[in-house]
């Protein structure tokens, strides 16, 4: 697979110069260059360009925009509806239980006026009366379970709309798929404005070593333990996400190919060297991984299926440590 090069166009010539401009200011005071730093002083002095710079570079940036503070928004929004329907199921069960016990009282109370009642008309009134009052708190429970059912599944549906705005796989720390395709694309998209390459990897446990172990627990902790390491390995600029049944996706931005090897095997090399112990069992961790490079030309989709089935060939021979994929360009 390969990728042009190429110089930064005119506009971005004069991002570079800006960029430049900011870490003078950042030195001029005495201020260490780091990301918060930079970006404080970046969008500091950007107010004082002119609007055409402003709106050049801006577009530039629209690149990189998560639009993380929407999503925030709608996340909270969803999550209050949420917790307010939760609440109004609580009052609605304390509702039906205050009446289920009233029903108690009503039955117990007539139970001790038959044992009082000295003929079968007076107990034939009295089972009337019985019924009637059953037959009111009957309705009225109908009612309120028709409208618990109404707010369960309101609650359930905000969920579901949770679920789907979040971007982060609880199960193993990392982010989700649904985030990783966001983020390739938009690395995609980069890649094809600045010409810069990057690459992607996929890893999972191999199939020997999947085979060791039968228990799902168990193997449960081992992809676990893959995740940890993947995060433990990664840049602060690197995406670690979980991609689907144990097989995690990371993302090197700004990364060739021969970079993304040498990373490959100072990963390949941390997994090897962190033994797992399961029932005073020491069990050696092997992982396939497959590479990739990334390419503005080539989908995402085919992106990920080339490097998918780069590690699946890495995982039918266990003398290699990973498999570069081929481009279909």
């Amino acid at each position: 697979m390969s990728i042009s090069t190429g110089s930064l166009s005119d506009p971005t010539s004069d991002l570079e110069i800006f960029a430049k401009e900011v870490l003078s200011a950042l030195i001029s005071d005495n201020l260490p260059p780091t990301p918060n730093n930079f970006a404080l002083y970046f969008d500091r002095i950007l107010e004082d360009k002119s609007e055409s710079l402003r709106r050049q570079i801006g577009s530039i940036l629209e690149l990189e925009e998560d639009n993380h503070d929407d999503k925030s928004v709608e996340l909270e929004k969803n999550l209050k509806q949420g917790f307010l329907s939760i609440k109004n199921i609580l009052q609605l069960s304390a509702t039906l239980y205050k009446n289920i016990a009233l029903m108690e009282k009503i039955l117990d109370k007539r139970k001790e006026e038959m044992k009082s009642v000295p003929t079968v008309a007076g107990a034939s009134d009295l089972l009337s009366s019985l019924s009637n009052d059953v037959n009111k708190l009957s309705a009225i429970l109908k009612k309120q379970v028709t409208h618990m059912k109404s707010v369960y599944d309101e609650t359930a549906g905000i969920v579901r709309q949770v679920e789907n705005e979040t971007i982060f796989d609880n199960q193993y720390g990392v982010y989700n798929k649904r985030y990783l395709l966001t983020k390739l694309e938009q690395e995609r998209n980069l890649i094809d404005e600045f010409k810069h390459k990057s690459s992607l990897i996929t890893v999972r446990l191999s199939k020997e070593t999947s085979s060791i172990i039968q228990s799902e627990k168990a193997q449960q902790l081992m992809i676990r333990t893959v995740a940890r390491l993947l995060l433990k390995t990664s840049r602060r600029s690197d995406i670690v996400a979980h991609y689907g049944e144990g097989v995690f996706a990371m993302v090197l931005k700004h990364t060739d190919i021969e970079s993304a090897k040498r990373a490959s095997e100072r990963l390949y090399d941390l997994v090897a060297s962190s033994n797992f112990f399961l029932a005073e069992k020491e069990i050696q961790l092997r992982i396939a991984i497959g590479i990739a490079e990334m390419t503005a030309a080539e989908g995402v989709e085919q992106t990920l299926v080339n490097t998918l089935d780069a590690m699946n060939m890495a995982d039918e021979n266990s003398k290699l440590r990973y498999m570069v994929a081929t481009s279909n360009e």
